[in-house]
């Protein structure tokens, strides 16, 4: 025998949340079956986006299209597109108004009391509902709503932690360099880049021509010395030429060898070397050796700079890169790890996904003032135990630091390994105004945020110009060569290329 006719209408509560019983079962307008029925029409409809049919009235279509109406004009619909907690509340809220007509009669009538309610919902939305939909865009990106309850949902948008990631994102817009770098980090797909044009790839196919030098010689530059001779110019005199000037007597025969242009002088010239190419000369074939092919889009690793040097502006471009991270992650299905580090001990890691742990994970990181020394070694060989892992093998790592830090030779000798075996990159987000050793030993490639000034608050002192008082981030490579290890010189700039 089939027991659902013996538990009608309330075997309808089973398909229903159970935030939703008590207004459900609690009717003092329409007909409690034909509530319990249409109740989950509401939330599937809502959480489309879309109106319900204006056949779910509960059973008193007078009653619940007024209402209706309100929830359209307000566009509470498109807000809870995606946001089971936020469907549950519209409708839970609009059930309780629904019977609250009975409470103004018979002091109104009942056409006014429908209407007394409907303003009373209108009103209690347009308070709640503004400003949620800028809210709800950014929580969208950054993770899967359904699983947050609305007094959770509620709570999360009026924290502290949710203002500054809100600031975080605003700061984000301002760096799509940085976005675009996020976005290709990972080693999962073949790169965009890799797939050139046919053109292109047949004029890289020819053979290169052979080159010739061409010398040019400057005589009387500045350049080789290539013998002696006379001449008036004091700066390319010989040593005994110069002796003359504090001999009382001999100075006179120096000014009369200077006016007559005989003052013994070097002769120098300069040699200019122009590589031109020789048709004459066979061609060179390139090595028959394949380029490893362009990957992107993977794992991503971020490590996090939170010492007390990252306070400020590059605190907050940290948090901006940490939400460009989550979403790239939730947009793309890609997993995230963070590793937020200060002084020894202060290490924190955690999983960023589209779950409520992830954006628990990120709010924590966004609430969280950053103060410490700075301890590189930890974050570093965590990242490299995670990449032996196999979900995390085609990862790249970010960090984002202001290079205050040092890299002992044993965790650069395990991150090398790491990168012959599985082909690890390190990128590296240099928020400050020079490269320091620390990072250009660790770091790949190193990604400058030359106006990370302009990134801090008014009351940090920031103006929004973001000036840079130095005109290169590799100062050391340009001013100390010698002082750079032999990891650290593969950053050296080229000429002509300071940034």
């Amino acid at each position: 025998m089939d027991a659902a006719p013996l538990d009608r209408p309330y075997h309808r509560l089973e398909a229903l949340p159970r935030s939703l019983w008590l207004p459900a079962l609690i009717t003092s307008a329409g007909e409690r079956s034909r509530r319990l029925a249409d109740a989950r029409t509401w939330l599937d409809s809502l959480g489309a986006g879309a109106l319900p049919p204006p056949q779910a009235d509960f059973g008193d279509a007078v009653a619940v299209e007024p209402l209706r109406r309100v929830v359209g004009e307000l566009g509470l619909a498109g807000l809870a597109r995606g946001v089971p907690a936020l469907a549950e509340q519209v409708l839970r809220t609009l059930l309780w108004h629904l019977d609250r007509i009975v409470d103004h009669q018979p002091r109104l009538s009942r056409a006014e009391a429908i209407a007394r309610v409907a303003e009373d919902f209108r009103a209690e939305w347009q308070l709640e509902s503004a400003g949620l939909e800028e809210h709800l865009a950014l929580l969208r990106s950054l993770g899967d709503l359904g699983h947050m309850r609305w007094d959770e949902l509620h709570g999360q948008l009026h924290s502290r932690s949710w203002q500054a990631a809100r600031k975080a994102s605003e700061w984000l817009q301002q760096l799509p360099a940085l976005v675009a770098l996020v976005r290709r980090l990972g080693r999962a797909e073949r790169s965009a880049a890799a797939l050139a044009p046919q053109s292109r790839e047949s004029a890289c196919d020819a053979p290169p021509l052979a080159l010739r030098a061409i010398e040019t010689r400057l005589p009387d530059a500045p350049g080789e010395i290539v013998g002696v001779r006379f001449s008036s110019r004091p700066e390319r005199m010989l040593a005994s030429e110069a002796v003359m000037l504090h001999h009382p007597v001999l100075k006179k025969l120096w000014r009369a060898r200077h006016a007559e242009a005989r003052l013994l002088s070097w002769e120098t010239q300069a040699v200019l070397t122009d590589w031109r190419p020789d048709r004459h000369a066979p061609p060179h074939r390139r090595s028959a050796q394949a380029e490893p092919e362009p990957l992107e889009r993977g794992p991503i690793i971020l490590c996090l700079d939170t010492s007390g040097s990252m306070r400020g502006a590059p605190e907050n471009i940290a948090k901006a890169v940490a939400i460009a991270a989550l979403r790239a992650a939730h947009e793309q299905r890609r997993a995230c790890k963070l590793i937020a580090f200060g002084g020894p001990d202060e290490v924190l890691e955690r999983d960023l996904g589209a779950d409520a742990a992830g954006l628990r994970a990120l709010l924590e990181l966004m609430g969280q003032s950053f103060d410490g020394g700075t301890d590189i070694q930890t974050p570093i060989e965590r990242a490299i135990k995670r990449v032996h892992e196999a979900r995390w093998h085609q990862a790249d790592v970010l960090l984002v630091s202001d290079g205050e830090f040092g890299c002992v030779p044993h965790t650069l000798q395990r991150l090398d390994e790491a990168q012959r075996r599985f082909g690890l990159r390190v990128q590296g987000v240099l928020v400050g105004d020079r490269e320091t050793m620390g990072l250009l030993e660790v770091c790949d490639d190193i990604h400058w945020v030359r106006d990370w000034r302009r990134y801090a608050d008014a009351a940090e002192g920031g103006d929004g110009r973001g000036f840079s008082p130095v005109h290169s981030k590799s100062l050391t490579a340009l001013y100390f060569p010698n002082a750079l290890s032999q990891r650290a010189a593969r950053h050296a700039p080229s000429a002509g290329n300071n940034e």
